[in-house]
């Protein structure tokens, strides 16, 4: 139809070009569409002329000034489209005016189309060079954004790089990280799927595989297609695929059962209502245009009649294909129209305006360019806007003009960014099986690329998914690590497939799906799970175990055996047995014991400052003031045996006063070197953990060890000198000779204490304090054992042997 200013529509009405075999004898034939017509696309057309009369009946919009238009079929192929570009941009006429007053009716100033990327790049690279804009309704690709390239195009449809990104954000939502992915084998399928890997790959998703196909390949390609989607283990398939290219690969996985598999679906399919009938795609969601309202276009579609069908060969075919019959004048065997039919009963795509998403895109292409002309040649006076249909405006003036505007229409705003691209808006929608078993498209949540980051994707409704499970279909090449594991990656698969590892010894993991392990704080040892820190029990003799208590119930038996004993020689102190051993050492030796035998109750209970400064002490002093003691008596002895000669009266040498002088020189070179130790370098509580990783050994650091082998070797020392001496006067005649029992106490006591050494070194954490506690009561009962069990049995038994003469008589 012609106008005062011209609008160009190209639409892939039909899907497929004639082939035409070429003798290079004769002129070839005009290219020519063929299969059968694409009633959606065919409704996309008639859309761009109900906008068009819409346009030239409004009093605002273009008052005065009558559109144009001409619609053309490119059947989706590149070469017709092309031929197409060049027809619209050199204005050709269908008639030769041979006057000067050319008709201009041929020159359009702008193209709504194509409904496909790859031919809309192709006329993108045509028009542009003549500055005439491009508005695609359903090119999505995103490489018509580059403005270097395309400088001349817009689209009222969101590019295909924010439906990657939100494809990528819904799948990592529902935690599937192992897909397969289809893709058309055209600028649509191939870069779309670029921008989606890209996306998927930030987010963590991996993909099993990757295939492209057409509908132009051969069936042999298909079936591989279709082959390796049933062999994959990703029940999630991806496709990024033309509605034509889909329809073609599920009627090949129709054939053959197959295993369930959720699809995930790009606009130009997975809204296309023509895809329902195909129920192995039940459950399928994707993100589709927004459904809306065009007041008036159903109306508009449904009004035809033979009449009009007839004065359009494209609407005759349709008419004709619709209804199984002919118009005009045909054979004697075809049915002919009778106009009985009626369009409105007819189940059509064409008709179909329930839900109208791509067809509103070609509605706001059309108007956008109407708007676009009249900035260009109305103006706005007193309220009142006048046009001039005289002007002659150039393509390029509306390109100017188509960047700057930005209106609503029906509730819908128009603008186009620096790029020539609308705000991103979406409808997520899910393919759900109704009461009746047909599939219908629900819408169940949004997305809008204008809001922040983090909000722009929202599902506010139930989904149901493949075999119409409510439950989320799990797809991954490996299921998620549990925390207290981590991930260690399969060689040579993608980082969606690995093993779980178990965390190693003192290391944790609190997050699913980990990377590593991280080692817990010093003082924090892991659960059994290894998934927390928890702090390391704390380990040290103590009263409330069983061997603290046993120890401990040792140590005060010991010396109540002492305060026993002592009480017994009190009160046999005139009995010769008691005065013939040097009372008063006894009850020394036995005081000392007592201390002895209490000082192991300093090593049970927990460490502290004065504890850990306490126990050592008093244990070297004590048993320095034992050892002395019975060193003292050792002596006393051998003085004794040595006084009996004729004309000896060494006695008088070491009497009690020097007997006492010597226990107290002895234990005050002990206390001495305890004194010096305690002042340079005491001992310390510390919290062990080098012994073991998983409990803290809460022990008493000895500060210096020299000072603490010094008390030691001293109280060595003692014992051995007193053994040596012991041993001499072991064979002394005397029916009783305490030698004797000295000898075995010291030998019991130097015994234990050559033992301790290596057990004290070797024995871990709390039971380093058991063997030092064990040691100073074997040796203290071995002291009290031998050297006061004898005389206190004589006393209390055997009375008889406890007289003067018992114990003077000669062996």
């Amino acid at each position: 139809m012609d106008g005062d200013y011209n609008v160009g529509g190209v639409f892939s009405i039909h899907n497929y070009l004639h082939t035409v075999e070429h003798n290079y004898t004769t002129m070839p034939e005009p290219p020519r569409c063929t299969g059968s017509i694409d009633s959606r696309e065919l409704r996309f057309s008639r859309a761009m002329v109900f906008a068009i009369e819409e346009i030239n009946q409004s009093t605002e919009l273009l008052p005065g000034i009558k559109l144009g238009y001409q619609i053309h079929d490119s059947c989706a192929s590149v070469p017709l489209t092309m031929l197409v570009a060049f027809q619209l941009s050199n204005g050709l006429e269908p008639v030769f005016y041979t006057g000067n007053n050319c008709s201009q009716s041929g020159v359009v100033m702008a193209i709504v189309g194509e409904s496909g990327s790859t031919p809309s790049i192709s006329m993108a690279r045509i028009i542009g060079s003549f500055n005439i804009p491009q508005v695609s309704h359903f090119a999505t690709c995103a490489c018509l954004s580059d403005k270097q390239q395309f400088p001349s195009f817009f689209r009222t449809i969101p590019s295909d790089q924010f439906q990657s990104d939100a494809l990528a954000k819904l799948i990592k939502h529902f935690g599937w990280t192992w897909i397969g992915a289809v893709r058309s084998d055209s600028d649509y399928g191939n870069n779309g799927m670029a921008s989606f890997l890209d996306a998927a790959q930030k987010e963590g998703i991996c993909v099993e595989y990757s295939e492209s196909f057409h509908r132009t390949h051969p069936p042999s390609r298909i079936q591989r297609v279709a082959d390796i989607i049933r062999r994959s283990t990703a029940v999630v398939v991806l496709a990024f695929v033309a509605s034509g290219d889909m329809k073609i690969l599920l009627k090949e996985l129709s054939r053959k059962p197959s295993p369930p598999r959720q699809w995930i679906g790009s606009e130009a399919w997975v809204t296309n209502p023509d895809m329902l009938s195909f129920s192995i795609c039940a459950g399928a969601i994707g993100f589709g245009i927004q459904q809306s309202v065009i007041p008036g276009l159903r109306e508009f579609l449904l009004d035809l009649s033979p009449s009009k069908v007839a004065a359009s060969p494209l609407l005759t075919e349709f008419w004709e294909d619709a209804f199984s019959c002919r118009l005009g004048k045909g054979a004697k065997d075809e049915n002919m129209c009778n106009g009985t039919e009626n369009i409105e009963t007819l189940q059509d795509l064409y008709t179909d305006t329930s839900q109208l998403r791509i067809t509103n895109m070609v509605y706001k292409a059309v108007y956008a360019i109407a708007h676009a002309i009249h900035n260009a040649v109305c103006q706005d006076t007193n309220a009142k806007t006048q046009c001039d249909k005289f002007t002659r405006i150039e393509s390029k003036q509306v390109l100017s003009q188509l960047k700057k505007v930005n209106f609503s229409k029906n509730g819908y705003d128009v603008s186009f960014d620096a790029n020539g691209d609308p705000v991103a808006r979406y409808e997520l929608v899910n393919w759900q099986k109704s009461e009746s078993g047909s599939i219908e498209m629900v819408s169940v949540g949004h997305y809008d690329g204008s809001l922040p980051e983090g909000q722009e994707f929202l599902i506010n409704r139930n989904l149901t998914w493949v075999n119409g499970d409510t439950r989320v279909p799990v797809s991954v090449c490996s299921d998620s690590c549990p925390p207290g594991t981590r991930k260690v990656l399969q060689k040579g698969k993608p980082i969606c497939c690995y093993d779980c590892i178990p965390c190693p010894e003192g290391e944790i993991s609190n997050d699913t799906d980990s990377p590593d392990c991280f080692p817990c704080p010093e003082e924090l040892w892991p659960n059994a799970q290894r998934d927390t820190c928890f702090p390391k029990p704390v380990e040290f003799l103590s009263f409330d175990e069983v061997l603290g208590i046993i120890l401990a119930a040792f140590s005060v038996a010991g010396a109540c055996l002492a305060i026993i004993t002592a009480a017994i020689f009190f009160r046999h102190r005139a009995s010769p047995i008691v005065r013939a051993n040097n009372s008063e050492l006894s009850f020394l030796l036995l005081f000392s014991l007592t201390l002895c035998f209490l000082c192991s109750l300093t090593f049970i209970g927990t460490p502290s400052d004065w504890s850990c400064m306490l126990r050592h002490t008093a244990f070297g002093i004590t048993f320095v003031l034992c050892i002395s003691c019975v060193l003292g008596k050792t002596i006393v002895v051998l003085l004794a045996f040595k006084a009996t000669l004729p004309g000896n009266n060494v006695m008088k040498w070491f009497g009690p006063l020097q007997q006492k002088m010597t226990v107290l020189s002895f234990t005050f070179i002990q206390v001495l070197i305890c004194a010096i130790w305690l002042g340079l370098s005491p001992p310390f509580p510390i919290k062990n953990l080098s012994i073991h990783k998983e409990r803290i050994i809460l022990e008493c650091a000895l500060g210096s060890a020299i000072g603490f082998w010094v008390v030691l070797g001293y109280i060595g020392l003692l014992a051995v000198f007193c053994f040596v001496l012991a041993v001499l006067a072991r064979k002394l005649p005397d029916n009783f000779n305490e030698a004797k029992l000295i000898t075995f106490s010291m030998l019991i006591f130097c015994a234990v204490w050559i033992t301790f050494i290596p057990a004290y070194v070797s024995s871990p954490g709390k039971f380093t304090v058991a063997v030092e506690i064990f040691a100073i009561l074997a040796s203290s009962f071995g002291l009290i054992v031998c050297i006061f069990a004898p005389k206190c049995f004589i006393i209390l038994f055997k009375p008889d042997k406890n007289t003067k003469k018992h114990l003077m008589n000669k062996n």
